[in-house]
């Protein structure tokens, strides 16, 4: 009874203390609620509460494959709906429904950076089994998401009154245009609160379950889209009911987190002014980062649809699909090691962290370089073949849109060192200057140089800040010469994806026209980048650790079932 009272004085203790000092200016206030608020009933390691835990390497192995899975029927489908959407919508049409995406594309930094820092603080609550500080974050930033969804309508409201003024569209495409951007903006103001439950799932490492739900909705979205165009109606009809999919598929998504989290609780009376104030601190730097990515990835298609018209953004659409499709494909590694350099950062772990500098580097150029060079050497006969000559002028912006992916995923193991090792502050005026220079550079060269302009535009800015500062600045936290990484991971990747582009170049003559022919040359040069790079380019004890990981990886996953 001694032990309850004192638990009960120091629980009302704190509650007063709260509601005194609203504005917490360390952790250490909810280091004690945590200790106080978590009692026997709390049951820690309950998985009624906590979801079934699953061993780690299993996990992993689980999240990476369902989302590539993700991404490559993401890239399937947009490999076949393309053209059948340019086809039935017309280049003008289509270019201005890439350009009213691209749009709205920039809501995403309305989240203010509180949705990484949720997932951040969904996984160190969990971590630390602090059920009532996790629900009230969840809670809290749910609340703040509704009134970000409000806004982001009314901006996207602004928008659609004064878009003809914004972009140079056709005066037959205004009313178009408002419709689209109305109806997109209406599901941004619902899908901005109900992203908490995506946060959750992510920070409880479930990923394969928001991507198994992705590829589900994925799939239904490309039949919609057929059957709305197939029956004669036209883009404002297709943009309705895509949306409307999407919209009814955000319940597939809370259920995930309930999943997850089982113990989940997310209701208004849980807003806590402390733990806003607690998350803030970490958002405000994800925040400036989301928007220099913003501008870097999709600044290119504003200024398009601000200085030519829209047809040119849908030619120049096609290329940057196929950027972003690499770069989905190669990235994935690099956020998996995250964890891994903050763990080694805490732990004063620096050997670890030249490893990963290393071989992080080596493994993702060893995933990026033969797809980037092999689009590279082949993006003529493939956009022929795929949407046609007339997006021919598409080509060489295609190519250097690919350069930039390559060289971006070649210091993405340095970007990772910065941003988990206590150089975030670098990283994000690196990003912010970059991104400036982008959008400057691609206004100036737009003119001269069409969308070849607005490609260099991009790829100039992002070659020099990562050569110059990001690639320098990871190699001195780990204690490296600058010609070490190159040696022993740049430059093992990069001389097999020379023999394979001189051997697609050399064999290009006897290619067919048609997707099949290019996808065969294509894979055919990757199994030649493959064997060079398993049996020279990596060395014998790099070839018996990875394997010996493969292995033990497999062995696990056949002895689940039998467990079962």
């Amino acid at each position: 009874m001694t032990g309850r009272r004192a638990s009960h004085q120091e629980r009302h203790q704190v509650c007063c203390r709260a509601r005194r000092e609203p504005r917490i200016r360390s952790t250490a206030h909810w280091q004690v609620s945590r200790s106080v608020l978590l009692s026997p009933m709390s049951a820690p390691h309950d998985p009624k509460i906590w979801g079934p835990p699953d061993p780690p390497l299993q996990l992993i192995a689980r999240n990476l494959t369902t989302r590539y899975l993700a991404i490559l029927v993401d890239g399937a489908l947009g490999l076949v709906l393309l053209p059948f959407n340019v086809s039935h919508l017309g280049t003008s049409a289509y270019g201005l429904w890439a350009l009213t995406t691209s749009v709205t594309w920039y809501f995403g930094v309305l989240d203010l950076g509180y949705g990484s820092a949720l997932v951040k603080f969904t996984a160190q609550y969990r971590a630390l089994r602090d059920r009532i500080a996790l629900n009230e974050i969840v809670s809290t930033l749910a609340l703040v998401f509704a009134g970000i969804g409000a806004l982001c309508f009314a901006v996207t409201a602004l928008l659609a009154w004064r878009v003809d003024w914004l972009f140079n569209i056709d005066p037959g495409q205004t009313r178009t245009a408002q419709l689209l951007l109305l109806t997109v903006g209406a599901y941004l103001s619902i899908r901005f609160p109900l992203s908490v439950f995506g946060a959750v799932v992510l920070g409880f490492q479930r990923y394969y379950l928001n991507n198994i739900a992705s590829m589900a909705v994925s799939l239904m979205i490309a039949a919609v889209n057929v059957a709305v165009l197939s029956s004669g109606h036209g883009l404002v009809a297709l943009v309705a009911s895509t949306t409307a999919v999407r919209l009814l598929s955000l319940a597939v998504f809370v259920w995930n987190a309930y999943r997850a989290f089982p113990g989940l609780n997310v209701r208004p009376a849980l807003f806590r002014r402390a733990r806003l104030h607690e998350v803030t601190g970490f958002s405000v730097y994800m925040f400036v980062l989301d928007i220099a990515a913003k501008l870097n990835y999709s600044s290119d298609n504003m200024v398009i649809g601000a200085m030519l018209n829209t047809t040119a953004v849908a030619v120049y659409t096609v290329g940057l699909r196929l950027s972003q499709v690499a770069q989905n494909l190669t990235n994935q590694l690099s956020a998996a090691l995250f964890p891994n350099v903050v763990d080694s950062d805490a732990a004063q772990r620096h050997d670890r962290l030249r490893t990963i500098m290393v071989q992080g580097t080596k493994l993702s150029l060893a995933l990026a370089a033969p797809l980037c060079l092999g689009l590279i050497t082949m993006a003529g006969p493939l956009i022929h073949s795929w949407v046609g000559p007339r997006f021919s002028a598409g080509v060489l912006p295609a190519r250097i849109l690919l350069l930039v992916v390559l060289v971006r995923i070649s210091t993405s193991s340095a970007n990772l060192i910065l941003k988990g090792a206590g150089q975030h502050k670098l990283l994000t005026y690196t990003n912010v200057a970059t991104a400036a220079v982008n959008v400057l550079l691609s206004i100036l060269l737009v003119r001269p140089l069409g969308l070849t302009g607005v490609a260099l535009g991009t790829l100039i800015p992002v070659s020099v800040s990562t050569v110059a500062v990001i690639y320098p600045a990871a190699c001195r936290r780990v204690g490296l010469p600058l010609t070490y990484p190159f040696a022993h991971g740049i430059w093992p990747a990069l001389w097999p994806a020379a023999v394979m582009v001189a051997l697609l170049v050399l064999a290009r003559p006897l290619l067919a026209h048609g997707l099949l022919p290019v996808a065969l040359h294509l894979a055919v040069g990757g199994l030649v980048y493959t064997i060079l790079f398993v049996s020279i380019a990596m060395n014998a004890d790099e070839r018996r650790l990875y394997w010996t990981r493969a292995r033990a990886l497999l062995a696990r996953q056949r002895q689940t079932p039998a467990a079962a």
